[in-house]
């Protein structure tokens, strides 16, 4: 295993790039068509940076969060998080680096109905063996001091994506990956969410890869990438 997979999130301070991808190439089989997904794609992302990439629909945009994350395979290229290269891993260290290096926010919020707000931001560290006392500082820092007990079905939308962002920060992982956060949200909800993550996402000193369809959001980021018919470019 790499020794960076063994500890915790790289710090703010770390001059090893949160995310370097190089080459990444991607395609699938559809119907007998062979469809060039991603091509030759090349990010590298500093300690602390926000990266937006927008992109129109089936343009890529999630396969390559997805291979970012560790959630999928590229055919072609290489992939380093936190300075660990996931193409040397195995499916048990991988997963360990996901716990720790990487933070996850999806438009659906993919939280567990029958756990706590506490359990659910908890779930990175019960999964690594881990508890942290970061748990409810995180609640009340995100707005939901007191809500901790609740499950995830008494909560607003909005509040669910809240506690998708706190779970998302609670390992102090370096990569922040987040896939259309404000998709499912009303427009007043989108506006307080995405200012929560990226002042919470700030503060961690994190690097954050958002991906969004909105302009407003996308304009708030360090660097704007667009992903169109493969190809990764920056304006």
């Amino acid at each position: 295993m790499h020794p960076a997979a063994e500890g915790g999130g790289t710090s703010a301070g770390s001059s090893v790039p949160a995310l370097e991808l190089d080459g990444i190439s991607k395609r699938y089989q559809q119907g007998g068509d062979d469809v060039v997904v991603l091509n030759d794609a090349t990010l590298h992302m500093a300690p602390g940076e926000f990266v937006s990439l927008v992109g129109p629909s089936g343009s890529g945009k999630s396969t390559l969060l997805h291979i970012a994350g560790g959630l999928d395979k590229p055919d072609t290229g290489r992939v380093q998080v936190a300075g660990i290269d996931l193409s040397t891993l195995g499916a048990g260290p991988l997963a360990q680096v996901r716990r720790r290096h990487i933070g996850f926010v999806f438009q659906f919020f993919q939280l567990l109905p029958t756990l706590s707000v506490r359990e659910n931001v908890e779930l990175p560290l019960i999964f690594d063996g881990k508890t942290s006392h970061r748990v409810d500082e995180l609640l009340e820092r995100i707005g939901l001091a007191g809500k901790g007990d609740r499950l995830p079905g008494e909560l607003s939308g909005g509040e669910m994506q809240r506690v998708a962002i706190a779970r998302s920060l609670v390992a102090g992982a370096p990569l922040i990956l987040a896939d259309e956060p404000t998709g499912n949200l009303d427009a007043v909800n989108a506006a307080e969410v995405l200012d929560l993550l990226t002042e919470q996402v700030r503060l961690a000193g994190a690097a954050l890869l958002l991906v969004t369809h909105d302009a407003a959001a996308a304009s708030r980021a360090d660097r704007v990438f667009t992903l169109t018919d493969g190809h990764l470019s920056a304006p």
